[in-house]
Formats: structure tokens, C-alpha cells, sequence
């Protein structure tokens, strides 16, 4: 996802000479689907082809050892080169500069028009919501393709619109500001914080004087590790948040760590994890996550889903405490098992929350909502039969939920590629779809 915007830049740089073509080689099985992939398409706003590299047979032909990886071809079919990793911008625009001035004269400038999959989509009120926030009375949604937080009621209703349907990065007045695809959230007094994703920052917005301000972050990803203030600190895409008193836990997901932003000091720094993507357990600066996208506290702990081990871990409050994994073994261990401890298989986790006692968990890439135990690491499917859909009713179906909230006996699931919230009747589970009025 980090190189997408470098990608993007590049298109408009050379609009008339390079042509963009994504091999898509998946790890997760939910990704080798074609259907996944045009999901994945139009959340990200590609607009170039994707082939379905299922087999990894372009992977391998082209020496490819991991993700990101890329080739320049030139206009005789001659690889020019390879590179990997993020942050490679200039690097391609200095080799396609080369490139255009040894071909000069022999290049066909006609520019190619490809069939966009959004061209194809109908209007919603939602589009790939990613996270939901509940309280007594109001439920506040991260619309986050429509780069928007929506307040509603418990019914629907929409109450508030903070932001617009256009990305940007902009702070004022709930209809000036602009987010980039905002994502989970947290509520103290009158003051929702945002993890404002693509702007690499965290956001906030208050409810009593309808005005949305920047409290962390610079807008520009990083990639430094080091605690300063919250404003002069760069951040690396922030996924979802949890309120503990004044600390801010901020599941970071581009970093591979848990931060925590002190809101009395205005400071912000790592809590949890080296940095390096893999899964480890231990004291908070010798753990490591891969891309925690999922935070709730509850009994005194905080629980993230650290999606590319497909795990939930559980970690102390306390500074000098530890990280420990409930479910999850391994970057490429996943799959639909339940069971207990490491048996257990789930797939691309993005969600937990702790609620009465229970720790739901929402298993995107298996299209299910799971329920864990964290003492004794028993893990029951809960809601879904493992295929994606949108039934409503006792035998429900998601498609890739990413977000959960509740109040009281309901439980609400951001449906991502439904564009939708499905409520949950804890009591009776029966499923029905949020109507958004």
C-alpha cells in the first residue's frame, strides 16, 4: 500500500511513455480470489491492470523474493532493472529519464485507456468503511473511501458529517476539514481522535465546537522509531487507537509497532516492538508485530490483531511489562480453525474488541466474527460460514470486516467490501444491515 501514491506519481509523470502493470502474487488464500482483488482494486484507487499472479508463476519468473518488488521493461522488452522496497521514487524517475532519452524517436506516445472498475460501481452511502466506535446513544463511522467520519444514531441517522468525500489534509470546520482514509477511533469527553491513515497522522475532532484539528503526526510518512512531540514526530500508518486515562495507544501498523501518544504532554513514541516484521513475545522492547491493525483494552490488558501473523496478542498496560500471544504462530501460518492455542488458524485479523467479558474478533479474510478466550486460548467461531456474502438474519455473511463496536446486547461490525455496518443481536444472534439515513 506504501508505494501505491509513488506509483501513482509516476503515471502522472510519464502519462504518455510508462505503463503501470501490478502482478499481484498473494500470500493469504482470500487473496488468489479474483473478486478480492477487484475489492482491492477500487479500495485503493488503482488505475492500472492487475494480473492474478495466484500460482506465483510471474513472482518467480521475474526473481521477485518478497513484496514490493519491481522490474522497468523497456520499450524493447529488455528488463532495464529491479528494485524492491519502498521509497524508490527517485531512483525510477532517474532510470525511466534514461530510458526515454536512449529510445528517443522510436516511442509511441499514444496513451493507453484502460476500463476502470470504479466506473463500474454504484453510489452507496458507504464506501469500505474500515472501523466503528459505539457509545449510549451515538455510533461514529470511519467511511473511509469516502474520506469522512459519519455520527449517527443508533438507528442510522446521520447526525454529523466531519469531512468530505474527496482526500485531502486540510484542518477547520467539520465541512473544510479532509481526511485520507481515516480508520479507528476513540472518544474522551467531547473529543473523537481519528487515525488519519494515508496522512500518516492523527487527528481530532470536537464534537462541541464541530472543528477538527491535527494532534499528531506531520502528514508525511516515516520511517524514524524515536519518541518526540506529538506534532514533530512523523508516524507510519496509523490503523486504530485505544484510550487508556491520557495515554493513546495507537496501533501502527506501517511501523509494525504499538505507539502511545501521552495527551497531557503532547508527546508521542513507540510502546511496544522493535520495528522488525515478524512474531515474538517478551518485555515491550524486545517484542515484535506485523502490522497490528486492531486495538481494544478490557481486564486491564490491551488486545491487538496483528494481521500478517493472522494473530491476537495481549499486552501489559504497563510500560516495563510484556507482550504475549494468544493466537498466531508465524508470518505465513494461517487458514479457518478453531481451537485452542496454537492449533488455532485464523486469517488476516483487523479487529478485536473486548465486551462483557468476551474478546470478538473479527476475522477479515475468513469472513467470520470468532470469539476468543484469552486465558485459557480458545478460539469458537461465532458469526459466518467462511464465505463472504451479505446475508442478514441467523445465518449471516460478511465480506472482509474490518471494524467492531457494542453497546449493550448489539454488536456493530464494519462491513468493509459490503460498503456497510451489520448489527448484531447478542442475545439471539441475528444479523441485520445498519440502514444509513
Amino acid at each position: 500500500m506504501h508505494v501505491f501514491p509513488d506509483l501513482a506519481r509516476l503515471e502522472r509523470k510519464y502519462p504518455k511513455e510508462l505503463v503501470v502493470i501490478g502482478v499481484h502474487s498473494a500470500k493469504f488464500e482470500n487473496e488468489k480470489d479474483s473478486e478480492a482483488v477487484r475489492e482491492a482494486i477500487l479500495r485503493h484507487d488503482l488505475e492500472h491492470p492487475v494480473v492474478n499472479d495466484a500460482e506465483f508463476r510471474i513472482f518467480r519468473a521475474y526473481g521477485a523474493r518478497g513484496w514490493p518488488h519491481f522490474t522497468l521493461i523497456d520499450p524493447a522488452g529488455d528488463i532495464v532493472g529491479h528494485a524492491s522496497g519502498e521509497g524508490n521514487y527517485e531512483v525510477f524517475v532517474s532510470a525511466i529519464d534514461a530510458t526515454l532519452k536512449k529510445f528517443e524517436g522510436k516511442i509511441n506516445r499514444e496513451p493507453i485507456k484502460w476500463a476502470l472498475e470504479k466506473d463500474k460501481e454504484k453510489p452507496s452511502a458507504l464506501r469500505y468503511p474500515g472501523k466503528i466506535l459505539a457509545t449510549a446513544d451515538r455510533l461514529y463511522i470511519a467511511d473511509t473511501k469516502h474520506h469522512r467520519v459519519l455520527v449517527t444514531d443508533h438507528a442510522g441517522k446521520v447526525l454529523e458529517t466531519v469531512g468530505g468525500k474527496e482526500e485531502g489534509f486540510k484542518d477547520g470546520g467539520f465541512a473544510e476539514a479532509r481526511f485520507d482514509e481515516p480508520q479507528g477511533m476513540a472518544i474522551r469527553g467531547s473529543v473523537l481522535y481519528v487515525c488519519d491513515r494515508e496522512n500518516h497522522a492523527i487527528r481530532a475532532v470536537d464534537l462541541a465546537s464541530r472543528r477538527v484539528s491535527t494532534v499528531a503526526g506531520t502528514g508525511k510518512q516515516s520511517y524514524e522509531r524515536a519518541a518526540g512531540p506529538a506534532r514533530q514526530t512523523g508516524i507510519n500508518s496509523p490503523w486504530d487507537l485505544a484510550l487508556d486515562g491520557d495515554r493513546l495507544f495507537i496501533a501502527m501498523a506501517g511501523a509494525h509497532q504499538i505507539w502511545v501518544m501521552d495527551l497531557a504532554r503532547n508527546t508521542v513514541g513507540p510502546f511496544s516492538g522493535t520495528g522488525r516484521e515478524t512474531l515474538t513475545d517478551g518485555p515491550h522492547d524486545k517484542a515484535n508485530f506485523s502490522q497490528p491493525s486492531g486495538l481494544s483494552i478490557g481486564k486491564g490488558k490491551l488486545y491487538v490483531a496483528d494481521s500478517e501473523v493472522s494473530g491476537v496478542r495481549e499486552l501489559d498496560l504497563d510500560p516495563k511489562g510484556k507482550a504475549r500471544t494468544i493466537v498466531g504462530t508465524g508470518l505465513f501460518d494461517f487458514g479457518d480453525k478453531d481451537g485452542t492455542g496454537d492449533a488455532v488458524r485464523l486469517q488476516h485479523v483487523l479487529a478485536v474488541l473486548w465486551h462483557e467479558g468476551k474478546l470478538y474478533v473479527a476475522d477479515a479474510y475468513n469472513h467470520k466474527i470468532k470469539v476468543c478466550d484469552p486465558a485459557t486460548r480458545e478460539v469458537k467461531s461465532f458469526l459466518g460460514d467462511g464465505k463472504r456474502g451479505r446475508e442478514d438474519g441467523a445465518t449471516p455473511r460478511f465480506h472482509e470486516p474490518s471494524g467492531l463496536a457494542a453497546w449493550g446486547d448489539r454488536l456493530f461490525v464494519a462491513d468493509t467490501n459490503n460498503h456497510a455496518v451489520r448489527v448484531v443481536n447478542l442475545k439471539t444472534r441475528e444479523v441485520s444491515t445498519l440502514p444509513i439515513q
